[in-house]
């Protein structure tokens, strides 16, 4: 992660926070791993990450009451507006950093985007995004605070997706950053946590993060993940 993509990144999230949205907003992906370090202080983290994917869920139901123009609030940093796939899905295109939004699948879900007017911009429904709502908690970068899922539920989410990912690069890249928080985890004496978010899954969702493990050959984890909570 070089210096200036963080702190464009931080930029952004000021912005927002000015803007008096990014405390209805999650951060998610891989850009929250920098901002668990506070977190995980006094234990051995690897904080750094490699990608210019800048993840914001709009949780389900959007409770964003003012209306705010995301691209014009980010247009004098340099991002520009870009179009993905061939239902228009937005994001938000810097040389340093691509934002995009996101927001649960609902029912039988849609492959169009959901029009999110409020902020000038739409999201891209997706599934399993709903574990990412249920534990929520606050980091503080500089002088204010955003909204990341909790590391466990994180880390099982990306476990679960890299089951789905088409190229086995993406996958092995989110089992290696899953494993890592996992491993953090378990350090910071949180196993009952791991397994209290594990036992809530869906147990189709829970074989995909056994199945995951089994990938990275953690059978130590898959054993801790069956035995009970104590």
């Amino acid at each position: 992660m070089e210096k200036n993509q963080y702190e464009l990144c931080v930029e952004v999230l000021k912005r927002l926070q000015k803007a008096t949205v990014l405390k209805e907003i999650i951060l998610i992906g891989s850009w929250c791993i920098p901002f668990y370090k506070e977190y995980f202080a006094g234990i051995k983290y690897p904080s750094t990450i490699q990608t210019r994917d800048v993840d914001f869920l709009i949780p389900y139901p959007n409770r964003i009451k003012v209306n705010v123009n995301i691209p014009g609030l980010l247009k004098d940093l340099g991002f520009v507006i870009g179009y993905a796939g061939t239902k228009g899905y937005m994001r938000l295109e810097h040389p340093d950093l691509m934002i995009e939004f996101l927001s649960p699948e609902k029912g039988k879900g849609t492959d169009r985007p959901i029009p999110l007017p409020k902020l000038g911009v739409n999201a891209v429904a997706l599934r399993f995004l709903s574990l990412l709502t249920d534990n929520v908690i606050k980091a503080r970068v500089t002088n204010f605070d955003v909204l990341l899922p909790h590391p466990a539920n994180f880390a099982l989410h990306k476990l679960i997706i890299s089951q789905r990912r088409p190229r086995g690069d993406k996958a092995l890249k989110d089992r290696n950053a899953a494993v890592e928080i996992l491993k953090a985890l378990l350090d910071k004496g949180e196993i009952d946590t791991i397994r209290k978010v594990f036992s809530s899954l869906f147990p189709k969702w829970q074989k995909k993060v056994l199945k995951a493990l089994e990938k990275a050959r953690e059978e130590v984890m898959v054993d801790k993940l069956s035995q009970p909570i104590q």
